[in-house]
């Protein structure tokens, strides 16, 4: 058995918010709901009871309320929610009191800009007022290319108060990958900053705004955003204060809107072909993401949650969602490790943070390089770290406990941007384990699927949802018939929603994801996941990164890992063979890859995941199907089999 490694205390347990949601559950239920597991059948066995309770406890405004059922016409994949029911999200968000911190911009060189709830509410009346008088309506795109600023914040807000569609793309693409995403889409208004800074150096978006806006013909105006200068200008462009100017602001106009009217596109990562414009719905987008704060993060009003992410990331559009719960929310745009290793950590602390997201890469970081965060920092406001965004390890558990704090919730929901939230989640009532997500996210049937879709446990399996949820996503743009929606979700297993994780259910009722099902090996017929092989090498203090993926090779496949090393680290055969024997003892000799090659480099995409799906495309010399994705593409040519001769050896 895993033993627990944090549990709550008793006036932790008291003062959640899940305490109260499961009291009034059991109070309109008239039955005791007792636990975690009770309130989680409730919600998958009774959906339309419990999205109404999670609606009225997390105080979603509606303009015209509606019974919280489904219309489910043919298949899961057809479902109506809240049918007849009027809201406008941005309502909701924006609800707390005019004098409550709202959002708090931090840039590299030490820039801070801090807005309350009411000058936030006075920048998106100005900017609603200006998206209508440019002709943006219900149903219309806005396309931002701006760094996270309170600025974009805004934006966002004011495109679901005038009804539009709000689409974000991250300003660090190239203009090849900015057009595989803005160009789909069609927008109205595009929104551009003039720069953002990364590691110390400044980036012009100036020259990439002007062609992407170029190749947009049904675009009415492009709004310049100032970022790194005061008043910076681009032909053609309108800039913000121009376009806010004739506008006083005052109260907010909301478009009333049905429950599933169309409020963000979120892109897929396009690793493996074109990025997805997949139509998430307003209703259900807040709805989930309400759920997740308010029940499973436990965040409450005043709180400050943190999630440094780039803004075309559904990370970012989840973090926005916690102005709902009344709290506010600290945005950063720069590099997690600039000026210092520590500056994520550094940031959690001096903003007196309740809730931060550390990527689980940046945290191995910090644990490879020794730092002891609780040492050199006051992280005493501190209630729960996020730790996802990759696989997780039972050894970055063990070192948070050690050395960041010893009373903190430690989570790693797993979900993504398909979803818009975690199919599993945290629990603030139950013990931590390490290496172990704790449960399956209230509202999500989640199960685990052989190939031949029978439920497994204590093996890993496909990760599946059996009932409908609220935030699966409307369509696909661009995809008249569905045919690409139902073909990514349901065509596996009809009938049932297949998520693309290679999960597994443990004997306590937690859940370890192993990484990407179709990023899963075949190491003499026993399928396993790359991230069994990157958790035991976590801690080898010579490598600063990895991949693992299947070589084509004698009719069959064979694993092939590709290791980084750390400045002042030299591969050689002594350290091959240590970390054979590390997987060969802690793993099975099945998990020994057949070749260990070093690489200068790893290409890993624009929100910091490793692209196994690139690796193994070069290594069999086949074009990479989105460079775009890339946050460095050149790293291609290492692995192919030309400069790698020993790719095409036995």
């Amino acid at each position: 058995m895993n033993e627990p490694i944090w549990q709550p205390d008793a006036e932790r347990i008291a003062g959640a918010n899940l305490t109260a949601f499961i009291s009034l559950v059991s109070q309109r239920l008239q039955w005791p709901i007792r636990d975690y597991t009770d309130l989680h059948s409730f919600s998958v066995d009774q959906p339309h009871e419990f999205w109404g309770l999670v609606a009225e406890f997390c105080g979603v405004q509606f303009d015209r309320a509606a019974r919280a059922g489904w219309r489910l016409s043919a298949g899961m994949e057809n479902v109506a929610w809240f049918p007849g029911a009027r809201l406008n999200i941005a309502r909701t968000l924006l609800a707390a009191s005019s004098d409550a911190s709202a959002v708090v911009s931090l840039r590299e060189g030490g820039h801070r800009r801090e807005v309350s709830f009411g000058e936030l509410r006075q920048l998106v009346a100005r900017m609603a007022q200006a998206m209508r008088a440019a002709g943006v309506g219900v149903g219309d795109r806005v396309a931002s290319l701006c760094p996270s600023t309170i600025e974009t914040v805004a934006a966002m807000l004011a495109t679901l108060a005038v009804g539009g569609v709000w689409a974000a793309c991250s300003p660090e693409y190239g203009v090849a990958g900015t057009i595989d995403r803005i160009g789909q889409i069609d927008p109205k208004l595009l929104l551009v900053g003039d720069g953002y800074l990364y590691g110390g150096e400044s980036h012009d978006l100036l020259v990439k705004a002007r062609e992407v806006a170029s190749q947009l013909p049904r675009l009415a105006a492009t709004v310049l955003v100032p970022v790194l200068a005061a008043a910076p200008t681009l032909p053609g462009a309108v800039p913000l204060a121009q376009f806010l100017e004739p506008h006083p602001g005052g109260e907010i106009t909301y478009e009333s809107l049905p429950f599933d009217q169309p409020a963000f596109i979120l892109f897929s990562s396009g690793t493996t072909g074109a990025p997805k414009c997949i139509v998430h719905a307003a209703g259900a987008s807040l709805l989930e993401n309400l759920k997740a704060h308010t029940l499973h993060f436990d965040v409450k009003p005043a709180d400050r949650v943190y999630f440094p992410c780039t803004t075309g990331w559904m990370v970012w559009n989840v973090m926005t969602m916690a102005l709902g719960c009344g709290a506010s929310i600290v945005l950063y745009d720069g590099s997690a490790f600039h000026p210092a290793i520590d500056t994520l950590v550094r940031h959690t602390a001096e903003e007196r943070v309740t809730l931060a997201r550390w990527a689980a890469r940046y945290v191995d970081r910090l644990a490879k390089e020794g730092l002891e965060p609780q040492r050199d920092h006051d992280l005493s406001c501190l209630k729960t770290l996020m730790c996802n965004g990759s696989v997780f390890s039972a050894d970055g558990y063990h070192y948070v406990y050690a050395k960041v704090k010893r009373d903190v919730h430690l989570v790693s929901p797993s979900g993504g941007t398909d979803s818009f939230g975690s199919l599993v989640s945290s629990n603030p009532l139950a013990p931590v384990r390490a290496g172990e997500i704790q449960c399956a996210a209230l509202g999500f049937a989640v199960d685990v699927f052989d190939g031949d879709g029978r439920s497994l446990r204590g093996q890993p399996g496909e990760l599946v949802v059996k009932k409908p949820f609220p935030s699966m996503p409307l369509r696909y743009l661009n995809d008249p018939d569905g045919s690409r929606y139902r073909g990514t979700y349901f065509s596996h297993f009809p009938g049932v929603w297949r998520h693309g994780d290679w999960a597994e259910f443990t004997a306590n009722g937690g859940v370890v994801i192993h990484g990407r099902s179709d990023s899963t090996l075949n190491a003499k017929g026993i399928r396993i996941g790359t991230s069994e092989i990157y958790r035991q090498l976590a801690d080898v203090p010579e490598l600063a990164e990895s991949v693992v993926v299947a070589q084509d090779w004698d009719g069959d496949t064979r694993v092939v890992m590709f290791v980084q090393l750390r400045p002042g680290f030299t591969f050689d055969e002594r350290l091959e063979k240590r970390l054979r024997t590390e997987l060969r003892d802690k793993l099975s000799p099945r998990h020994v890859p057949r070749k260990i090659l070093p690489v200068a480099d790893i290409p890993v995409t624009i929100t910091g995941k490793v692209s196994e799906a690139a690796v193994r495309q070069a290594i069999h010399g086949l074009p990479p199907q989105n460079v775009g994705a890339l946050a460095n593409p050149q790293s291609l040519a290492l692995f192919t089999a030309a400069l790698h001769p020993a790719l095409a050896q036995p």
